[in-house]
Order: C-alpha cells, then structure tokens, then sequence
C-alpha cells in the first residue's frame, strides 16, 4: 500500500473542504489556535513514517489523553477498574450529569468526563508521582521525550472547569471518587492539557494497533488488554458520534475538543490527525472527513 499517495491525496483534498466548524471557546486558551491548522501523520507496523501538513506541530490533545490513562490505569489494575466505570456507549454529550445520577454514580464509559475522573482517580491512587508518572508512561510509548504539559491550558482548563468540577464532585457523592476532588481535578486538567504532535501522536498509539508493544518491543499491555481498548475506542471513542465514526471510517480511535483523533487498523497502522474546526459533536470535521478518506481510498477498516 502507497500510503504516502493516499496522504497527498487527502492533504490536497482538505484544501478544498469547506471551512466548516469552529474552534473550542469552552477553554479560552484552545480559542487561541488557528483554525485552518491541518496535519496528518501515519506510522506503520512496518517502520514507515509519512507526515503531512502541520504534523509535526504541538496541540492540545484534551479526551484523546482519556484512552491513554485508561491504559495505564488498564496495566496498573487490570479488570478491576471495570467494577468503577462501564464499557457501554453512552449516546449522550461527553459531559452530561443526567445520566450519571440516573446511574447511581457508575459513569457508562471512560471516555466521557464522568469516566474519565474516574480513571484519574483510580490512578491518582496508585501511582506515586501521578502527573510525572503519567508523562513517563506517555514518554515511554511514544518514544518521545519531549512530550510534556502546557501549563497555560491546565490553569485555563482549571478557571472554566465548573462542570467537571461538578461531575467529580457528584462522583464523589456516590463513593466512586476516593481522593479529593482537587488533586483528582488537577491531575485531569493536566491530563487534557498535554502537548504532542500528529507524529508523537501516532507513536503513542502504536501500542493499540501492535498488540500492546512499542515500537522497541517493549511489552506495555496484553493483547487482551488491547482488544478490549480497541473495541472500547470503537464503540465509545467519539462521544454521541461514535456510530457515525464507525460507519463513516471504521477504525478504532479516540478525539478531542483540541482538534486531534488518533486511530488505528490492527496490525497495519496507527495514523493522528489535526485540525481544530469542531462540529456541534465535538469531533474535528476535518479529521473525520481525512479518515474517512483514508479507509475509502485505501479500502482498509476493520470491516
């Protein structure tokens, strides 16, 4: 397969994709961003490395972090985080309350806020550092050293957070918050806030599509593990447009209110993309429109 073919194809596309949605005001510094940025970057199980556009630009990577700690959390305490957060859709908006009192406090998923807090939870608990824990883990995976907090979007996400600051607190509520809410709240606003590029992107998900190891080989998650994270992101990945996403592209991945998605075919490939413009879902329409390019053109999903 040319994947690089593919990848101009599609870059030369997007310059003709209508300049739909906005950029995220929820947090004030992601406002800042240009809207037009647009980077794609794919790594193989092969060793190819194709990168287009602003791939090698650092972003905001907000909820895809979310498929990363439920990773570290999955490796640190296997099965048992699944008796705290569910593994179903949860056709509702990312930050709903409704749901989670309806629920009694068990969050559907951990890819919406409510499950995500959780996760923070669970490894606010277990890990001795957990913000520089976290960056090591994240660091490790990718192979990328640089990989590191933006400090502004974090105190931003702090001054904004009202809802997940009500979210963690209702969770609490309901014992499924054992730490305090604060520490619990920053070590989330800090997850969110972490900085990659597509390329640092891509390599952190290499793990999902390569059986759970690295590109060194190193052995980070079972492929068990794996599968079930894949089948989570497949189902879950993508909020109340989860469906969309599988029947528009057909491959596991996570996104975020950043502009980023993270993807990948089993055993093929892993693939990040960036573009800030967001529809009303909170999904990147361009990166939904470039993956979906991606599977069409090269005619490889898990379908």
């Amino acid at each position: 397969m040319n994947y690089r073919t593919v990848l101009d194809k599609i870059y030369i596309n997007s310059k003709d994709f209508p300049k739909m949605g906005v950029v995220s005001t929820s947090i004030p510094e992601l406002a800042k961003v240009h809207p037009d940025k647009f980077g794609i970057h794919l790594t193989t199980i092969n060793g190819e490395e194709i990168g287009v556009g602003n791939s090698n630009e650092k972003f905001s990577i907000q909820s895809v972090s979310k498929a990363l700690t439920v990773a570290l959390a999955f490796s640190k305490c296997g099965e048992e985080i699944w008796n705290r957060v569910g593994v179903e859709p949860s056709g509702n908006p990312f930050n709903s309350l409704v749901q989670l009192e309806f629920e009694k406090g068990i969050p559907r998923n951990p890819f919406i806020n409510a499950g995500a807090l959780v996760i923070a939870d669970i490894l606010v608990t277990v890990l001795q550092n957990p913000k520089e824990d976290l960056l090591h883990f994240i660091r490790t995976i990718s192979g990328f050293e640089t990989i590191d907090f933006n400090l502004k979007v974090a105190q931003s996400e702090k001054e904004t957070g009202f809802r997940n600051a009500a979210l963690a607190n209702f969770l609490k509520s309901f014992g499924n918050i054992q730490n305090e809410v604060d520490v619990v709240l920053d070590f989330y606003f800090h997850q969110c806030s972490i900085e990659m590029t597509c390329k640092e992107l891509a390599h952190a998900f290499f793990i999902f599509a390569n059986e759970g190891k690295t590109k060194k080989g190193n052995q980070i998650l079972t492929t068990s593990q794996v599968k079930r994270l894949n089948a989570l992101m497949q189902t879950c990945g993508f909020y109340d447009e989860s469906g969309e996403f599988t029947y528009r592209v057909g491959l596991p991945g996570k996104s975020g209110i950043g502009g980023g998605i993270a993807a990948l075919l089993p055993k093929q490939f892993a693939i990040a993309c960036w573009s800030p413009r967001l529809n009303e879902k909170g999904n990147s329409e361009l990166g939904m429109f470039a993956l979906e390019q991606l599977t069409t053109e090269t005619g490889m999903s898990i379908f």
